[in-house]
C-alpha cells in the first residue's frame, strides 16, 4: 500500500523520499523542521508554527512538516547534527535555511513571505526572483562546515592545578584573561582523571618527581577553562605605524605634510593564551593545551554537554513578571514557561526598590504614566527567575512580546503582553533581558552568589563520596573550594565551635578521627539553605521519615555518623570558610 502523509497535530511527518517528492508539490510556503531520528523534531517551535497557522489562516498556501534527515537522501549534509534546522520552500523551490530555534527570524521570514505570496495573488505584486539554494554537495554547505570545524578548532584548555585554586589565584588569572579579549566559553572546579593529567602533562613525564606531581593534581581540586579567542583587535593604519615606530628610532620630518586621508583598518593578530600569559608573568600558574585533537577530545571528557549546548544557543536569560500578574496569574506563567521548553534554574519573589523599578521600566520614561508605573511596580512583591533554553533571551522577548498592550494586540496578540494584559497600566507585565551580556550581570544582581562551608564524614565510603559530590554539581553549586584532612581537634574545633563546650562533642571529636574528611566551600545563590535543605534534619532515621531523598537519609548510619554537615548561617559559613582556608587570605596565604 502507497504511503501517505499523516498529519501530526499541525505537522506533516515526511519520513520518505516519496513523501520528500511529493511534500516538493506543495502551493505557496512550506517550512520544514528537519530533524533527528534519535532527538525528534523541534517542539520548542510548535506554539510559534500553531499561532501562524491560526491567525494567518492560509492552509493553501502556508504549509508545516517535518522531516528526518535519516530517511531522506538529499538531507545527508544535516544528519548527525545537534541543533535544531529550518528549511523554506517556496512553491518547491529552496530559498532559505535557518539554523537554531530562532523564533523571532522565522516568524518575520513566514509573516513576509506570506504577505508576498498574497500580493502576488491579487495581482498587486510580480513575483520575485528568490535565489535557490542548495542542500547537497553544495559549496555553501562545505564553507559552512569548515567555518563550523575551524570555530571548534579554535578553542583553547588552560588548567590551574590544585595549589593555585586553592590559593584562589585562579581567579584574579581568569580576569587578565577576560580583560585581554579572550572568551571562556566553559570553566569548572573539578577533580581530573588520572589518564588525561598524564595526556596533558606527557611533556613532564621524563622528569623524577612525575608520579608525584600526578598524584598531587588528581588528588586535588582543579579548575579547568575552555577558551576561545575572541574578537581580533581593529587598527587602523596610523595605530599600526605608531606601534612600529616604537620599536625604530623617530625620523626628523622633513617633507610637508601630506593631506589627511581617512586610515585604512587592519585586524592585529592576537597573541597566543600562552605568549599573553608569559609576557604576564604568570604562565607558572597556568597550563595551556592548543593541540586541536587532543583539545576537542578532552573537551568531550570533561565537559560532554559543550559542543552540544553551544551548537543550539543554549542561554539563560533574566524574567520578571510584575506584582499584579504574578499575585494573581503566576501558575499560568510557569506552565507556560514550562510548555515553552525553558528550564527554570532559579526563581525568588522580590520587592523591588524605587531604583531597580527605574531601571527595569526605563523604555517608559517618557511617558506620562512612567511615576504611577514606578509605585506600581514598588507597590508588592514581584517574581523574578532565570530561564535557560536555546536562543533564550530572543525567545523571551519575543514571548512576552512589544512594550505596550495596544502593540500587542494589533502585532502579536497572542504574546504573554496581550494575555495576561491589566486594566491598570498600558504597559508589558513582563521583563526579560535585552542581550546575554545584559543577562549574566542581571543574573547576578538578582541571583548574587552565596558560599558555605560543607562536610563530608569519615565514615562515607569512596563510592558514596563519588555520588555526593555529583548530586552537588547536579544541584547547580560550585565546587568552590576543596580538601581532604584528617580533622585533629584543633581543626574541629573552627567548625564546630558553637558545640565545643557540649557534652556530647568528644563523641563528634571520635567519628571525625576516625579517617579523611572531606572540606569544601560551595557557592551558589542562597547555598546555605540550599545545602542545609539537602542534608536534611541531623538523625537519619528522621530524615529517612521527613525527607527521604535527603544525603543524610541516604548515607547516614547513626545522629553522629550522619554522613555530611553544614553551615548554618551566611556568617556561621564565612567564620569557618576564613578559618579552614587561610589560603584564601592573601596575607594569611603569604604567611
Amino acid at each position: 500500500m502507497a504511503s501517505k502523509k499523516r498529519e501530526v497535530q499541525l505537522q506533516a511527518v515526511i519520513n520518505s523520499q516519496n513523501l520528500w517528492d511529493e511534500m516538493l508539490l506543495n502551493r505557496g510556503l512550506t517550512v520544514i523542521d528537519v530533524y533527528q531520528a534519535w532527538c525528534g523534531p523541534c517542539k520548542a517551535m510548535q506554539p510559534l508554527f500553531r499561532k501562524l497557522k491560526n491567525e494567518l489562516n492560509e492552509d493553501e498556501i502556508l504549509h508545516f512538516v517535518v522531516a528526518e534527515a535519516d530517511s531522506i537522501p538529499i538531507l545527508q549534509p544535516f544528519r548527525d547534527k545537534c541543533e535544531p534546522l529550518f528549511l523554506f520552500s517556496l512553491n518547491g523551490k529552496f530559498i532559505e535555511k535557518i539554523h537554531g530555534a530562532n523564533a523571532p527570524l522565522i516568524n518575520r521570514k513566514v509573516l513576509g513571505l506570506i504577505d508576498e505570496e498574497r500580493k502576488i495573488a491579487a495581482g498587486e505584486l510580480p513575483r520575485p526572483q528568490h535565489a535557490e539554494i542548495l542542500l547537497a554537495d553544495s559549496s555553501e554547505e562545505e564553507a559552512e562546515e569548515s567555518h563550523n570545524d575551524s570555530a571548534m578548532d579554535a578553542y583553547s584548555m588552560a588548567i590551574f592545578k590544585p595549589d593555585t585554586v586553592l590559593r584562589r589565584k585562579h581567579i584574579e588569572i581568569k580576569e587578565k584573561i577576560a580583560r585581554e579579549g579572550y572568551l571562556i566559553e566553559a570553566q569548572e572546579n573539578m577533580f581530573l582523571p588520572e589518564d588525561l593529567v598524564r595526556v596533558f602533562y606527557s611533556h613532564m613525564a621524563d622528569q623524577p618527581d612525575f608520579e608525584e606531581f600526578v598524584f598531587s593534581v588528581i588528588n586535588g581540586l582543579s579548575c579547568v577553562l575552555i577558551i576561545s579567542q575572541g574578537e581580533e583587535e581593529h587598527l587602523t593604519q596610523e595605530e599600526n605605524q605608531s606601534q612600529a615606530d616604537t620599536e625604530e628610532e623617530p625620523l626628523e620630518n622633513t617633507e610637508e605634510p601630506h593631506p589627511r586621508v581617512t586610515p585604512e583598518v587592519s585586524k592585529k593578530k592576537r597573541d597566543s593564551l600562552q605568549e599573553f600569559l608569559e609576557r604576564q608573568h604568570i604562565s607558572e600558574f597556568c597550563d595551556i593545551l592548543d593541540d586541536v585533537p587532543k583539545v576537542s577530545k578532552f573537551i568531550d571528557i570533561l565537559f560532554p554537554n559543550f559542543k552540544t549546548m553551544k551548537s543550539m544557543h543554549v542561554q539563560k536569560t533574566l524574567a520578571l513578571m510584575y506584582p499584579e500578574v504574578y499575585e494573581e496569574r503566576k501558575d499560568e506563567v510557569l506552565n507556560i514557561i514550562e510548555n515553552e521548553g525553558f528550564t527554570i534554574l532559579m526563581q525568588r519573589q522580590i520587592s523591588l526598590s524605587e531604583e531597580e523599578a527605574r531601571t527595569l521600566c526605563k523604555t517608559y520614561k517618557n511617558e506620562d504614566y512612567f511615576d504611577k508605573l514606578i509605585s506600581y511596580v514598588c507597590s508588592d512583591k514581584s517574581y523574578v527567575l532565570v530561564l535557560l533554553r536555546g536562543n533564550a533571551v530572543d525567545y523571551w522577548q519575543y514571548l512576552i512580546g512589544p512594550k505596550t498592550v495596544d502593540e500587542a494586540f494589533v502585532s502579536h496578540p497572542d504574546c504573554l503582553c496581550a494575555q495576561f494584559a491589566t486594566e491598570s497600566l498600558p504597559v508589558n507585565q513582563f521583563y526579560g533581558s535585552s542581550s546575554k551580556a545584559a543577562a549574566e550581570k542581571e543574573i547576578e544582581y538578582f541571583f548574587p552568589p552565596q558560599s558555605t562551608l560543607a562536610l563530608i564524614k569519615p565514615h562515607v565510603s569512596y563510592e558514596h563520596r563519588v555520588e555526593i559530590l555529583k548530586t552537588i554539581k547536579e544541584a547547580g553549586f560550585e565546587l568552590t573550594l576543596l580538601k581532604e584532612i584528617h580533622l585533629l581537634p584543633e581543626h574541629a574545633n573552627k567548625i564546630y565551635f558553637k558545640i565545643t563546650g557540649r557534652d556530647f562533642y568528644k563523641h563528634v571529636l571520635e567519628v571525625l578521627s576516625m579517617g579523611n574528611s572531606i572540606v569544601m566551600v560551595l557557592t551558589k545563590w542562597n547555598a546555605v539553605a540550599e545545602w542545609r535543605r539537602m542534608i536534611g534534619p541531623v538523625d537519619p532515621e528522621e530524615a529517612k521519615l521527613i525527607s527521604p531523598g535527603c544525603l543524610r537519609a541516604k548515607y547516614g548510619v547513626d545522629i553522629l555518623r550522619n554522613a555530611v554537615h553544614g553551615a548554618s548561617n551566611p556568617d556561621e559559613a564565612t567564620v569557618i570558610i576564613n578559618t579552614m582556608f587561610p589560603e584564601n587570605d592573601p596575607e594569611k596565604a603569604e604567611h
